[in-house]
């Protein structure tokens, strides 16, 4: 009895600390939970790419299609970016919001999983999936733009409600209506909002 007691103890403390690390985050509209590496590295990173190229896999893409960006030590700190092929559109997704590069792909693996399901199950149209992930250099460039315009340091870029702060207190000043008020500048600043709202939620 006394055996099952502390083990039921060493279960509920080992609870209490994975609740305690576990991350949550918002992305696309999906709420993304996951439980940072303390350990394995390597052998996670090595998990979740192939979690990644299976997801992708029941959308028809082939295994020699699927590309990670990083190869270096997983405890590092890297974006975490795949990029696969469907038909002849390059589509990809990164992620850098956690400190290592094996978390950023953890993200990017529960993201891809969330977003294929809805495929399967027809609750998303397959080009809406591809118009999301496609890569598109100018879209890009206006992205990298529209943080810019906010200021956003990198630890920030991800952090929408930042963001949306940033957004309102700059709204306030750039108003057309007010005395340091900005037309061309208001309507910069609603696209550069637009453009990462739509990123990030």
């Amino acid at each position: 009895m006394k055996e099952q007691v502390t083990l039921f103890q060493q279960m509920k403390h080992k609870l209490v600390y994975l609740l305690m690390i576990m991350a949550k985050l918002n992305i696309k509209g999906h709420e993304i939970i996951f439980i940072p590496a303390t350990s394995s590295f390597d052998r996670r990173t090595l998990q979740y790419k192939n979690k990644i190229i299976t997801e992708l896999g029941k959308l028809g893409v082939k295994r020699e299609d699927v590309e990670f960006d990083y190869e270096g030590p997983s405890i590092k700190p890297s974006k975490a970016l795949v990029g696969w092929f469907m038909g002849r559109d390059y589509l990809s997704y990164d992620n850098n919001s956690q400190t290592k590069y094996v978390d950023n792909l953890a993200v990017v693996a529960k993201l891809i999983e969330k977003e294929v399901e809805l495929v399967v199950l027809d609750k998303k149209p397959i080009n809406e999936f591809m118009e999301e992930f496609r890569h598109d250099e100018e879209h890009e460039a206006k992205r990298k733009e529209a943080r810019e315009f906010f200021g956003l340091t990198k630890e920030e870029e991800r952090d929408l409600e930042l963001i949306n702060r940033k957004y309102k207190d700059l709204a306030k000043t750039l108003h057309p209506d007010m005395p340091t008020g900005n037309t061309e500048k208001f309507k910069q600043l609603n696209n550069a909002h637009k453009i990462l709202k739509k990123e990030l939620s």
